[in-house]
């Protein structure tokens, strides 16, 4: 980028340098700007979001009861079911899974199959799941960039997926 006018042969004016124009645009001040604008923006979309300032009543009402975190149940690499972290005798699981799936009929439950199990065990699993009385069965994979799902809150249906 130039800093000073460009020099032509011919003529010479009084300093000795020619009085032609500038051919290049000199950005720099523009990206400036717009940094300064972009953290404006940056700053300010936050505080316009908030809507309308009201005060709001007290009242004396129960506090709506939250979702509930979903039962898990894991299949590790050897093919051992546990549910949350207690393993689960193979004669204990289904009795075990009933005895959840009564206290709470609505209740979800997570199905976390290490990768190296065969999928047939991780389908018994779910098979035992479904036998016990839940509806609301989902599996859970890691994405691919390595980083675990975010657990439900409200599953969308209460078909497994």
């Amino acid at each position: 980028m130039a800093m000073g006018s460009i020099r032509a042969g011919g003529g010479d004016d009084e300093e000795g340098l020619d009085a032609a124009p500038m051919s290049e645009i000199n950005v720099t001040p523009m990206v400036d700007v717009m940094l300064v604008l972009l953290i404006i923006f940056m700053v300010a979309a936050p505080l316009m979001t908030t809507g309308v300032p009201v005060q709001l009543p007290k009242t004396t009402a129960q506090k709506v009861a939250q979702a509930k975190k979903p039962l898990e149940i894991s299949i590790d690499k050897d093919g051992k079911p546990y549910l949350a972290k207690e393993e689960l005798a193979p004669d204990t699981i289904l009795p075990r899974l009933r005895a959840l799936a009564a206290q709470d009929p609505g209740q979800v439950m997570l199905v976390r199959g290490d990768r190296d199990v065969p999928y047939g065990k991780i389908m018994e699993v779910m098979g035992l799941v479904g036998q016990a009385g839940f509806t609301k069965v989902s599996l859970i994979a890691q994405s691919p960039g390595g980083a675990l799902p975010a657990v439900p809150t409200a599953p969308a249906s209460g078909t497994p997926r």
